[in-house]
């Protein structure tokens, strides 16, 4: 389901050519526009042994919401995106976060003009 709503923003943005990293962070920040109502937005946020993509934080007001570490990928895959963000330790930027958090790897196919989406649970 959320390949498939990131497919639609896809279709909404007014990018000439999809081809590249920035372009899919864009797709996926319109795709994720109103979490900006419950969520802090970083881009390229330092982490652990790198830069996470995208990390959702929630607001103070929302302590139910889940964090959210992002990576994108290009003719790759969502399993190694999600492998990435382990190996790279990204969730050392959440040490002192106390909710559950989401890892979402996503990537986009060039052949198949298709976005594949693969979510982790991490339980703390």
């Amino acid at each position: 389901m959320v390949a498939q709503g990131i497919q639609r923003a896809h279709f909404e943005t007014s990018h000439l050519q999809y081809n590249d990293e920035n372009a899919l962070s864009y797709t996926i920040s319109l795709a994720l526009y109103a979490a900006r109502n419950y969520y802090s937005v970083y881009r390229e946020l330092p982490t652990g042994k790198g830069f996470a993509d995208m990390v959702f934080i929630p607001r103070k007001k929302f302590p139910d919401k889940p964090a959210l570490v992002v990576e994108l990928k290009w003719d790759k895959s969502a399993k190694g995106a999600i492998s990435q963000i382990k190996q790279k330790q990204y969730c050392k930027s959440l040490e002192k976060y106390a909710g559950n958090i989401l890892l979402a790897g996503i990537n986009y196919s060039k052949k198949d003009k298709e976005h594949q989406c693969m979510i982790e649970k991490i339980v703390k």
